[in-house]
C-alpha cells in the first residue's frame, strides 16, 4: 500500500563524525527559545537547515547548504540506503532502558485522500505554506517526519539489529536520549523493507505540518519530470517505528491560556456549570498525579492547583453526533466544553489563537501561572495508542498537539535530497 524507497543520504562528513552531537538539533516545537539560540550559534548545527532564522530565512538556508556542499561539509552516499534509527531511554522513575526501533527511508508525499498516511490532527495553514516555499528553495530535507507501521510480526527487527553492530553515530541527545544510526546497503534486505511496508497503511505520530508541505510541493510540481521514473519531488523523508512496539510512548501535551479577559472568580461560576472542581493540595505536585478516571483534568490558576472533572450528565449531552472514536478522547471534550462552550473560543479559531499554547513540561506550565504571565494552565493525561490507531483509522482528526510522541527525532543525522540530479537512481533494482 505505502510505497518506500532507500535514501542517497547527504550527512556530515567522516571528519565531523567525532563532534556530529553539536551538529544535530531538535525538533523546533520541543526545546525553548533559549536552547534554539544556543543552536543558531553553531554556524554548522542543523537548525540552519530545518529552521532558518534572519530577515531572509529562506534564502539563508539556500545559501546555506550551497556552501557546505561546496566546501565538503556534507557529503552525499553513493547507493541508497536504508538508514537504522535507535534511540535508547528512560522515563522519570524508571530503571529499564527502553529501545524505540526504527528506520528512516523515503516514503511517497500520498495525498490524504489516497489513505496510505492517516493523520490525526490538523495543522495550521500559514506552517505549512513555510515549510513548501523552504524545500522549494532548498530541494532538502533536514528533518525526517515520524510514521507508524503495524507488524505484529517484527518482521524487519532482526534486519535491524543486525544493522547495529556496525553504527555510524552514537549520539547523547539534549534531552539525554542515546541515539544510534547505522545503514543496510544490501539490495536484498532493503527489498524485505519495502515489501513489508507495501502492505502497511502509515500513521503519522509527529510532524503533520512538514509533510503536509511535502505534500503540497508535490501538487505544486506535477508535470515535472514526466520522463522519469523515479521522481525526487514526490517523496518526503520519514522515520518509521512499528506500533506493536512496546517501547513506543505518548506523553501528554498541557494547555496554556494567555489574557483572560474573565476574573477567576468568573472562570470558576462558569467550570462549575460544566465540572466538579476540589482543590488540590500542592500545584507543584500536580504534575505527577495519575488521572486515572476519563474526563479528568488538572486546573493551574494563581498559586493553586484544583482537579476538574467533567460532570457525567453533562457528557451524555455534549456532541451526540460526534463521532464516538472522537467523542470519548479527554482532550476534544476539553477543548469542546472549556475553550469552545465556555470561552467562547470556536473549534476552528482554537488552532490559530496565539493566547492558546501547548506545553508538554509541567514545571513551564507552574511558572507561567505562578508568574503571572499566564492566566491558567490546564494539565492533561496522554492518550493510548489504540486510542491514536481508532481516530486514524476512522479518518478523523483530534485537536492540534493531541500526541507527544517520545523521543523525538533529531534533525542532522541525515539529509534528503528532492533535487531530481541528486535523487536520480535505478530504483527498479530494489524491486526485482
Amino acid at each position: 500500500m505505502a510505497e518506500i524507497l532507500p535514501l542517497k543520504a547527504w550527512r556530515y562528513a567522516d571528519n565531523y563524525k567525532e563532534n556530529i552531537e553539536a551538529l544535530t538539533a531538535p525538533l523546533f516545537d520541543v526545546v525553548s527559545s533559549q536552547q534554539r539560540e544556543e543552536l543558531y550559534k553553531n554556524s554548522l548545527n542543523a537548525i540552519h537547515l530545518s529552521v532558518p532564522k534572519g530577515p531572509d530565512p529562506i534564502e539563508n538556508a539556500k545559501n546555506t547548504l550551497i556552501e557546505w556542499k561546496g566546501k565538503g561539509i556534507i557529503k552525499q552516499d553513493l547507493i541508497p540506503g536504508i538508514y537504522v534509527y535507535y534511540q535508547y531511554f528512560r522515563l522519570p522513575g524508571e530503571e529499564k532502558e527502553r529501545c524505540r526501533k526504527g528506520f528512516i527511508a523515503q516514503i511517497k508525499a500520498y495525498n490524504w485522500e489516497e489513505g496510505e498516511i492517516l493523520r490525526h490532527e490538523n495543522t495550521i495553514v500559514s506552517a505549512v505554506t513555510d515549510r513548501v516555499d523552504l524545500l522549494a528553495a532548498t530541494k532538502i530535507q533536514a528533518s525526517p517526519t515520524h510514521g507508524l507501521y503495524e507488524d505484529e510480526d517484527f518482521q524487519l527487527e532482526q534486519y535491524m539489529d543486525a544493522s547495529m553492530a556496525s553504527p555510524i553515530y552514537e549520539v547523547e541527545d539534549y534531552q539525554g536520549v542515546r541515539e544510534v544510526l547505522s545503514v543496510i546497503h544490501d539490495a536484498k534486505v532493503i527489498r524485505k523493507f519495502l515489501m513489508v511496508i507495501a502492505r502497511k497503511q502509515i500513521i503519522l505520530a509527529d510532524g503533520h505540518h512538514r509533510i503536509e508541505g511535502a505534500i503540497a510541493y508535490r501538487k505544486r510540481m506535477r508535470g515535472q519530470f514526466e520522463d522519469k521514473r523515479w521522481k525526487a519531488h514526490e517523496y518526503h523523508l520519514m522515520y518509521l517505528t512499528n506500533a506493536a512496539s512496546d517501547d513506543l510512548k505518548i506523553l501528554p501535551t498541557h494547555r496554556l491560556f494567555y489574557g483572560l479577559q474573565l476574573s477567576q472568580a468568573q472562570l470558576f461560576e462558569k467550570l462549575r456549570q460544566w465540572f466538579e472542581i476540589k482543590p488540590f493540595s500542592d500545584p507543584e505536585e500536580l504534575g505527577t498525579y495519575t488521572f486515572r478516571r476519563v474526563r479528568k483534568f488538572g486546573l493551574l490558576i494563581g498559586e493553586e492547583g484544583y482537579l476538574i472533572e467533567l460532570k457525567q450528565e453533562l457528557y451524555d449531552s455534549i456532541n451526540r453526533d460526534m463521532p464516538e472514536a472522537l467523542r470519548k478522547l479527554d482532550l476534544v471534550l476539553l477543548h469542546e466544553v472549556l475553550f469552545h462552550q465556555i470561552l467562547e473560543i470556536p473549534i476552528k479559531e482554537q488552532r490559530s489563537k496565539e493566547n492558546l499554547v501547548y506545553e508538554r513540561n509541567f514545571s513551564k506550565c507552574l511558572r507561567e501561572v505562578q508568574s503571572g504571565k499566564a492566566s491558567f494552565a490546564i494539565i492533561t493525561r496522554e492518550l493510548e495508542m489504540s486510542q491514536v490507531l481508532d481516530v486514524c483509522k476512522s479518518g478523523l482528526l483530534m485537536p492540534q498537539k493531541s500526541t507527544y510522541f517520545y523521543p523525538k527525532a533529531l534533525s542532522g543525522l541525515v539529509f534528503a535530497s528532492i533535487d531530481q540530479e541528486e535523487f536520480e537512481y535505478n530504483y527498479d533494482a530494489f524491486f526485482e
